[in-house]
């Protein structure tokens, strides 16, 4: 079920870790955003569809199902996406030097190793693009 957002921002999170998805929805709650969940690709594509507005889309790499984040990021950054300049912040396990090549050759906002970040400091890096002027 979709809740309808309200006037905050709206960050869509994909994660497929459920114990980890509700850290960083009270996270993002806490914060002032609203969120809407997924947990797997083609559940996330569902909600791009289903949703009037999202703000930004919080991504871990690593999902459910046959499809990544990289698969995602592939979508909705495509030449005739109406997405293509939607902000993705990648959250993932993982430093592979392919997947940040792949990532940021796709136009994604930043790429964070969950290790190396606190939940904190990735919440604040979107309020952060989202407060200031884009371009």
């Amino acid at each position: 079920m979709i809740k309808k957002p309200t006037n905050k921002k709206v960050v869509l999170v994909i994660e497929d870790e459920r114990p980890l998805l509700q850290v960083i929805e009270a996270k993002l709650t806490g914060a002032g955003f609203d969120v809407i969940s997924a947990r797997t690709v083609d559940q996330g594509l569902h909600y791009m569809e289903e949703v009037d507005t999202i703000d930004a889309v919080w991504l871990d790499h690593y999902l459910f199902g046959d499809k990544t984040g990289l698969d995602f990021v592939a979508k909705l950054k495509s030449s005739d996406s109406k997405w293509k300049h939607l902000p993705i912040f990648v959250v993932s396990n993982t430093a592979s030097k392919d997947n940040l090549r792949s990532y940021i050759r796709l136009g994604v906002s930043k790429y964070s190793v969950k290790a190396d970040h606190k939940l904190e400091e990735m919440t604040q890096d979107i309020k952060d693009f989202l407060d200031s002027p884009q371009e």
